[in-house]
């Protein structure tokens, strides 16, 4: 297969106020190339919301959801190729670029930043998502790791 599909779901779970029945994942593994799900400020694991109200909380939970979903896919924070950044005020740029900064201290991506007026759940404030690469030396290693990530959590790529 050319692809795997990481921590699949259906928007009915996450959004069912919305009445959506979406299938969907996390990330998307094609050919070497990592492409995530925009990240917010909501745990994986029990898609509740983090940090409601602080941006600077949502950041941090977006990159640490980031960071957990390049380590399942085979890849890592340090090949991460180009980042989007959706915010819902432009007062927000300073807090989540420092958190951002933090998190990716040496690692020199492209980025695009958005101001939008809003995301798909109003307490979310600041969605992350980004694009990372698997060297080729590493596929072979990165195909095992998502193996064996899926298996723990009970799913079948």
């Amino acid at each position: 297969m050319a692809f795997h599909r990481i921590r699949r779901f259906n928007t009915a779970d996450t959004y069912p106020e919305q009445h959506l029945a979406n299938d969907l994942a996390q990330a998307v593994v094609a050919d070497g190339t990592v492409y995530l799900r925009g990240q917010i400020g909501q745990d994986l694991e029990t898609r509740q919301s983090v940090g409601v109200g602080d941006v600077e909380a949502q950041a941090e939970q977006a990159m640490s959801n980031i960071a957990l979903l390049l380590q399942e896919s085979g890849s890592a924070l340090d090949e991460i190729v180009k980042i989007t950044v959706y915010l819902t005020d432009i007062r927000y740029r300073e807090p989540v670029y420092q958190v951002m900064g933090r998190w990716l201290k040496g690692v020199h991506y492209v980025s695009t930043g958005l101001v939008v007026s809003a995301l798909a759940r109003p307490e979310w404030l600041v969605e992350i998502d980004a694009t990372a690469v698997i060297p080729a030396s590493r596929r072979a290693e990165a195909a095992g790791v998502r193996h064996a990530r899926a298996a723990e959590r009970g799913e079948l790529l």
